[in-house]
C-alpha cells in the first residue's frame, strides 16, 4: 500500500502547531512536529486572517524544507469557544412495525434530524457537529445505536446533542488557507477529538470529564457509555497566568511566559525545594534588577488557576454528570496548562475527583519528535488519529473531485432552461455553440467537519455510518440515468455544457454532509 502523508494544524491562541505524519497502511509515524508562535488569534478562533496567514505560511515553509515535500491539503481544527449544544430529535413511523430496525433507517433518522435542525440565523452559525446519544421504540427507551438495529418496533426516534459555533469564525479560516493555496481536507471538533489521543475506551464508558487548558480556552468534555455528553468553554487559560505573572513582576508578557514554563507551579505549600529558589530577572546590562521568590510566583498562579478550575468544575455540576457514580474514571487534565507543577494535585484538592495527566497515548512512533508526547500535542495527535481512517486522504497530492452530483446536475438543468444564442438569434450558422460557463460548486464547513472520538473496537456504532454498498450502488445507477437523459437532451437541442473537470479547493457556503462524533463516519 502507498504511504501516505497527513498534515495536521492546530490554530491555538498562543501557537501554531503543525504535525505531519506518515501512514503505511494501519502504522502512523509522526515525522515532523513544532509549534511556532501564533499572532492574530483570540480565544482559539482567527480575529486577523492576515497576521495567523504569515504565520501559518512561515511554519508551512519549513516543514516543506525540512522534509522535502508539498503539503497541498491539511485537517484543522475548529474553534472551541463561542460553541453552544443543543438538543434536536427526529422520529419516523414505520409501514413495516414486525420487521427488524436497519442500518439504514437509522442513518435516515440521523439525517432527519440534522436537516430539520433550526439555526437562529444561517448566516452567523454553523453546525460544528453532532453526536447521536440515544434511540427509542415504542417499547424501548434510550437504546445505543448499536442495540436499537435489530429491534421491532411500530415507530424509530433518536435523540442527538448538536454543537454550534459562529459561521465567521470558520470562514476566517478558510480565507487563511485559501490564500495560502492549501485545500482543508477536513474541519474537525477539537474536544472530540483532542479524547481520540489521551483517553482510554474504558475511561470513557465509565465516565470521565476531560479538562483542556490551553492558552486562551479552558474545557471541559464529559463522556459516558463511550458518548459524548457534554461540552463547554470558558475564555481563560494560560495566557491569563501569563498576564497575572507579567504584572505582578512588572516584566514583559514573553518573559512572564518564559517563568511560568520554567518555574510555574500551582499549591505552594507543597513545592519543597523548588519554593525556596529565587528567580533574578537581568536588565539589559545583565546586571540583577529584579529578584523574585518561585513560591510568590506560584501563589500569583495558583490564584488565577483555582478560579478557572471553578468555573470549569461548576461546567460538570451544571452537566448533570458530576456525581461519582456518572464519573467513575474522574477527571483527566491535557493541554499546556497541564504542565503546570501541582496542577492535577490543585483539581483533585477542589474537586474530590480522581485526577490524571492527559498526555496523547503513543499509538504511533515519533523518532525524533518527542514533544509530540506532550500534553499541549493532544489536539494536533488526535486530529492525525481521526484523519488516517480516511485512505483517500493524502495530504501531499491534489484532493480529488468531490461526488457533489447533485448540485452540478441541478446547476445544468438550470442552464438547459435558459435560451442558448442559436435561440435567441436565428441568423446564427448551425456550427455556433454556446458553452455555458462552469459554475464553481463550493464545500462549506459541513462538508469537512468532523466532531468526537473514535476507537479501534468495531462494535461501537453510536454514531452517523457510511452508506451501505446497495445505497450506493442505487445512487450510481441513479446517476448514469440523470446523464445519459441529459445527453439525449443536449443532442435534441444542439447544445453543449462544459462539464466540471476540476473543483477549486476553497471551501464555501453551501451545504453538505456532516459527520459524527466517536467513529467519524460520513452521513
Amino acid at each position: 500500500m502507498e504511504d501516505r502523508y497527513i498534515a495536521s494544524v492546530d490554530l491555538g491562541t498562543s501557537k501554531i502547531a503543525l504535525t505531519i505524519a506518515k501512514i503505511s497502511g494501519e502504522d502512523v509515524q509522526v515525522v515532523y512536529y513544532k509549534e511556532t508562535t501564533s499572532e492574530g488569534m483570540r480565544n482559539s478562533y482567527v480575529l486577523n486572517p492576515g497576521k495567523v496567514e504569515k504565520c501559518l505560511k512561515m511554519a508551512i515553509d519549513d516543514a516543506q524544507n525540512e522534509l522535502g515535500i508539498k503539503i497541498l491539503q491539511a485537517v484543522v481544527g475548529l474553534p472551541r469557544y463561542f460553541v453552544r449544544q443543543e438538543t434536536a430529535s427526529a422520529r419516523t413511523d414505520r409501514t413495516e412495525e414486525d420487521s427488524q430496525i436497519s442500518e439504514s433507517e437509522v442513518n435516515a433518522i440521523k439525517s432527519m434530524a440534522l436537516e430539520s435542525y433550526p439555526l437562529s440565523d444561517s448566516k452567523k452559525e454553523v453546525i460544528y457537529g453532532a453526536v447521536a446519544q440515544s434511540f427509542s421504540t415504542e417499547e424501548n427507551i434510550n437504546e445505543l445505536e448499536s442495540d436499537v438495529i435489530g429491534m421491532t418496533g411500530a415507530h424509530l426516534e433518536g435523540n442527538f446533542k448538536v454543537f454550534i459555533g459562529n459561521r465567521r469564525y470558520s470562514i476566517n479560516i478558510d480565507n487563511v488557507f485559501n490564500n495560502l493555496g492549501i485545500a482543508i481536507a477536513k474541519k474537525y471538533f477539537i474536544p472530540g477529538i483532542t479524547a481520540r489521543a489521551v483517553l482510554k475506551k474504558d475511561q470513557m464508558d465509565n465516565g470521565v470529564a476531560l479538562i483542556d487548558i490551553g492558552a486562551g480556552v479552558s474545557s471541559v468534555t464529559i463522556f459516558k457509555g463511550n458518548i459524548m455528553r457534554f461540552y463547554a468553554a470558558i475564555p481563560f487559560g494560560g495566557n491569563s497566568v501569563t498576564n497575572d505573572i507579567k504584572s505582578e513582576c512588572n516584566i514583559s508578557f514573553d518573559l512572564a511566559e518564559n517563568i511560568k514554563k520554567a518555574y510555574g507551579a500551582c499549591i505552594p505549600s507543597k513545592l519543597s525545594t523548588l519554593g525556596d529558589k529565587v528567580i533574578q530577572i537581568l536588565d539589559e546590562n545583565d546586571e540583577a534588577a529584579i529578584e523574585v521568590p518561585v513560591k510568590y510566583i506560584s501563589e500569583v498562579i495558583t490564584a488565577r488557576m483555582k478560579e478557572i478550575i471553578e468555573a470549569l468544575l461548576y461546567e460538570i455540576q451544571e452537566s448533570g454528570f458530576s456525581s461519582e457514580e456518572k464519573l467513575k474514571a474522574g477527571v483527566v487534565v491535557t493541554g499546556g496548562g497541564a504542565n503546570l507543577v501541582n496542577c492535577a494535585n490543585l483539581i483533585k484538592e477542589m474537586s474530590g475527583y480522581s485526577v490524571k495527566i492527559g498526555p496523547p497515548r503513543p499509538y504511533f512512533s515519533y523518532e525524533g519528535c518527542p514533544e509530540v508526547l506532550d500534553t499541549s500535542a493532544s489536539a494536533s495527535i488526535g486530529m492525525i488519529l481521526a484523519a488516517k481512517n480516511d485512505y483517500m486522504l493524502n495530504c501531499i497530492k491534489e484532493p480529488p473531485e468531490p461526488n457533489w452530483w447533485e448540485k452540478v446536475l441541478a446547476q445544468e438543468k438550470s442552464d438547459r432552461t435558459a435560451p442558448s444564442q442559436a435561440e435567441v438569434s436565428s441568423e446564427a450558422p448551425e456550427t455556433t455553440e454556446t458553452v455555458a460557463a462552469p459554475q464553481v460548486v463550493e464545500p462549506t464547513i459541513e462538508e469537512t467537519v468532523v466532531s468526537g472520538q473514535e476507537y479501534a473496537a468495531e462494535e461501537d456504532t453510536t454514531v452517523f455510518s457510511k452508506p451501505s454498498k446497495e445505497e450506493r450502488d442505487a445512487y450510481e445507477e441513479k446517476k448514469k440515468l440523470e446523464r445519459a437523459r441529459e445527453v439525449a437532451q443536449r443532442k435534441e437541442k444542439k447544445m453543449h455544457f462544459q462539464w466540471f473537470k476540476k473543483l477549486t479547493q476553497k471551501v464555501g457556503d453551501v451545504a453538505g454532509s456532516i459527520y459524527d462524533d466517536i467513529n467519524e463516519e460520513e452521513v
